[in-house]
């Protein structure tokens, strides 16, 4: 599906950007997407959000944000974001990520906790630090064919992506169609940003109202990481899902229900 979206700029990168949802919203999630997918990926989820907006994007290197001259790191992305929040005129925001974008959501709540009211981390891991999943996966995890060949996606998301995905190639296919690749140079750049990266020694500073969402048979991000996590964030609720990898997307509607459940419990709490 086709989101409309904005080109943006911040510190001299172009980002494209999506603002999703009813602008009159009470809260607005920043929504960091999983490592090579595009805005056009998380469509079928961000449509079960009610009662909020989302800021979606693509990081530099993915669909249709240009990949820049040179690696960056994740503090590098985050005070980026950081500017284009700005922009819009967003002041706070629940942090939410998913796989590779829960580490850059993780390192977004540590350099601008003031800014964040919430943070939710779906299938995802504090980084270098965690317990890896299926040596197999992970190999066929470092290279963007997935994101550039639709067919190699149909072959290989199972065995990836665990759970529901095995038995629903449709919801499959409909993903693999989604995607705006970006270059292989874009698709490095990610990888290289999580190299050596951990949130493990600075989580305990984070003193945020935080949800944790694990798939119960997910490959690729064990769900042990889940309490990693929950072990170094003082205040977080871990929830395991029935579900592999992509359970955001084999259930969208569940999960972005018990996302604005979760922040606007908080925000009563707040009133």
């Amino acid at each position: 599906m086709d989101i409309e979206s904005q080109t943006m700029t911040a510190m001299g990168q172009d980002w494209n950007v999506a603002v999703l949802g009813p602008a009159d919203a009470e809260r607005t999630i920043l929504l960091c997407n999983g490592i090579g997918a595009s805005v056009e990926t998380i469509g079928p989820f961000v449509d079960h959000f009610k009662r909020t907006r989302l800021i979606a994007f693509d990081v530099p290197g993915v669909g249709r944000s240009p990949t820049p001259f040179s690696p960056y790191r994740f503090s590098n992305l985050t005070r980026m974001l950081n500017n284009i929040l700005d922009q819009l005129g967003v002041g706070k925001v629940d942090v939410f990520g998913v796989s590779w974008g829960g580490g850059l959501a993780q390192q977004f709540a540590i350099d601008f906790q003031d800014r964040c009211n919430t943070l939710i981390l779906a299938a995802t891991a504090p980084g270098m630090i965690m317990v890896p999943g299926n040596i197999n996966v992970l190999s066929k995890m470092a290279t963007p064919k997935r994101y550039t060949d639709p067919e190699y996606m149909l072959k290989v998301g199972a065995e990836i992506y665990g759970g529901e995905v095995a038995f629903n190639q449709e919801l499959l296919k409909d993903h693999a169609m989604a995607m705006k690749a970006g270059d292989t140079r874009g698709y490095l750049y990610q990888l290289l940003a999580g190299a050596g990266w951990t949130s493990y020694f600075q989580l305990p500073k984070v003193k945020l109202p935080t949800l944790i969402l694990m798939g119960e048979d997910d490959p690729l991000v064990p769900p042990v990481n889940g309490r990693i996590l929950a072990s170094r964030l003082p205040n977080a609720t871990l929830e395991m899902v029935s579900c592999g990898h992509m359970f955001v997307l084999t259930q969208a509607e569940q999960i972005a229900d018990r996302i604005e459940e979760f922040i606007h419990e908080d925000a009563m709490v707040d009133g």
